[in-house]
């Protein structure tokens, strides 16, 4: 058997015939782990972007109509289609009362130009009311959410102040899944003190917990960022690209045939990144992670099974 990967572009163009381009907004939230309800830091990784260097609002319109028309002619140039995917992506995008979300949300998902709505959030950010709402925007187009969960393990987790435990996940997959709602997860690959065998461990526990998709993400150290203060003391060390492109490898081997891999390995804003810097030639890396997979048979496809 060999191993192989389902990519976000095979699965959008099986199931809409066409291949879609995130139009990544900002809905002018905060986080628990920001506004003081868990922390003030935030994360030990996030920029002040709060994940979101690549979208709009705050720093530029907040009007959600007038950034979805910026995305678009930000993407224009690559990109001549009708069909967008509309990305909530800064901070945490269900951190707010059902009704606000739902003027928020409801206009987007019902223009023409919008097949699918993704909204990143925190687990421990689900209450009853946003998930009765979740089930009512689903059943007018796909809703895909995407939960920040990083790692299994407390330890880590309690490093990158990520604010809430493992079975918190658990219960939210659960209720996502029970309103038959796309769920995608993010994992670090790299964080402080991780050996390979324990990022593994968390990729398997991704696998076999109810996601759909997942999102693997290299560690980047971005300027600015409590992150950042440990690297530059010496604390840890980033992974070369061989390392990490191996371990992709092995990762890919211990998923599911039909989990839609959304990413391989992410982007720094090139403005932020300390470390490490040959993640910066986005696509002399993605050319290396498909030599190698091409090396090591790994296929992209979901026929070899």
């Amino acid at each position: 058997m060999r191993p192989s990967f389902y990519s976000v572009n095979e699965y959008l163009k099986e199931t809409y015939g066409v291949k879609m381009y995130k139009l990544a907004l900002n809905g002018g939230m905060t986080c628990p782990n920001r506004d003081g309800l868990i922390d003030t830091r935030g994360c030990i990784f996030c920029s002040a972007g709060g994940s979101g260097d690549f979208a709009g609002g705050m720093s530029g319109s907040p009007c959600i109509e007038e950034q979805i028309e910026a995305a678009k002619r930000l993407i224009s140039k690559k990109y001549s289609g009708s069909d967008f995917i509309a990305y909530f992506q800064s901070f945490t995008n269900t951190y707010a009362k059902a009704d606000f979300l739902r003027q928020l949300f409801m206009p987007v998902i019902k223009r023409d130009d919008i097949r699918i709505l993704s909204i990143a959030t925190r687990p421990d950010c689900l209450d009853a009311d946003i998930i009765s709402l979740l089930d009512e925007l689903s059943r007018i187009k796909p809703v895909w959410i995407e939960l920040g969960l990083q790692t299994i393990h407390e330890k880590t987790a309690k490093y990158i102040r990520r604010g809430y435990s493992l079975n918190v996940y658990d219960d939210a997959m659960q209720k996502l899944n029970n309103i038959g709602v796309k769920t995608i997860v993010h994992m670090i690959i790299g964080l402080p003190g991780e050996t390979d065998g324990m990022i593994l461990d968390t990729a398997r526990y991704i696998a076999h917990s109810g996601a759909w998709g997942i999102k693997l993400q290299l560690l980047h150290v971005l300027k600015g960022t409590d992150l950042a203060k440990d690297y530059e003391s010496g604390m840890f060390e980033t992974m070369t690209q061989d390392a990490y492109i191996q371990l992709l490898g092995e990762i890919i081997e211990n998923l599911p045939k039909d989990m839609v891999i959304h990413r391989l390995t992410g982007d720094g804003a090139k403005r932020l990144l300390t470390a490490p810097l040959w993640s910066a030639d986005k696509k002399h890396v993605h050319n290396s992670i498909m030599q190698y997979f091409k090396n090591n048979n790994i296929i992209q496809g979901r026929k070899y099974k």
